[in-house]
């Protein structure tokens, strides 16, 4: 066999495997990347076609656009910070204060991820709602004229939703990091005289910490792009950037508007995910 037929041997297999990276990228570039530069194109185009940048200019400094994106931003970092507080006070229990029961309820917890957000926001109106079980109760056993719960209408009502939705995605990362902590040193800290507080927070938070940046990464990246709990609450004055824009495009189609609000969200959803994928590389999690 001539020496070039063997030298020819790796180059045709090196091309024939990249042939099979053809289909997956068309793929990609028909369902992600096509319509994200659809979307981006629109941007900048009246309903006529022209280019129109001025527009995009304006809405970037209107004030429906910035309450949105105050109300985005100011939401999902309080929802995330309910997350993690929530989510850490339910692991330390689940994981080192045994009870019977206590797997079935971290199970139960999980399922959380599998319910659709709406759901969620549904069971919330019939028991914190105007017309729900608890303003019911009160007004019945009180003889109250009107309802005396209404947090439900409100940002908190959102963010009280949100906190219940989206904590499994925190607590169930932090259940795998204490399953690898140490029961020695917790026994050592403990002989030592180190109190209960002492010990979760020299022992046991330190490595929960890669988990909570990473589940907290995660949760904020999915709270700023919550749009059923918004809407299904229909909380007065608080629009979100998911909710204006389908309220640009679908009520008043105003689809140079939508595309661009989309646009902004689709910026900042991606530089949330690049920071939670690079906190999620550094921290090895």
């Amino acid at each position: 066999m001539s020496e070039a037929a063997i030298l020819s041997r790796p180059a045709a297999r090196k091309v024939h495997v990249s042939i099979w990276i053809v289909p997956p990228t068309a793929l990609l570039a028909l369902l992600f990347f096509y319509p994200l530069a659809l979307i981006a194109r629109q941007a900048f185009l009246d309903d006529s076609g022209v280019a129109n940048v001025a527009e995009f200019v304006r809405v970037l400094h209107a004030r429906f656009f910035l309450n949105a994106l105050l109300n985005t931003v100011t939401i999902s970092v309080a929802a995330t910070a309910g997350c993690l507080i929530v989510g850490l006070v339910l692991g330390l229990i689940l994981a080192f204060v045994p009870f019977p029961g206590s797997g079935i309820i971290a199970r139960l917890i999980d399922t959380f991820i599998a319910l659709p957000t709406f759901l969620v926001t549904l069971a919330f109106t019939f028991l914190y709602g105007s017309a729900g079980m608890l303003n019911s109760g009160l007004m019945e056993a009180f003889s109250l004229p009107t309802p005396p719960v209404d947090f439900l209408y409100s940002t908190w009502g959102v963010v009280l939703a949100e906190v219940t939705v989206y904590t499994p995605f925190i607590l169930r990362p932090l259940l795998a990091a204490f399953s690898l902590v140490d029961r020695g040193q917790i026994e050592a800290a403990s002989v030592l005289g180190a109190r209960p507080f002492r010990i979760v927070c020299q022992v046991v938070l330190p490595a929960a910490v890669p988990a909570l940046i990473a589940g907290g990464s995660l949760c904020l990246l999915l709270t700023v792009n919550e749009f059923g709990i918004v809407l299904f609450i229909g909380a007065k004055g608080v629009i979100t950037l998911p909710l204006l824009i389908y309220s640009k495009a679908i009520q008043e189609s105003a689809y140079q508007v939508a595309c661009i609000i989309a646009l902004v969200n689709i910026v900042l959803s991606l530089g949330l995910f690049g920071l939670y994928r690079f906190a999620a590389g550094r921290l090895g999690v």
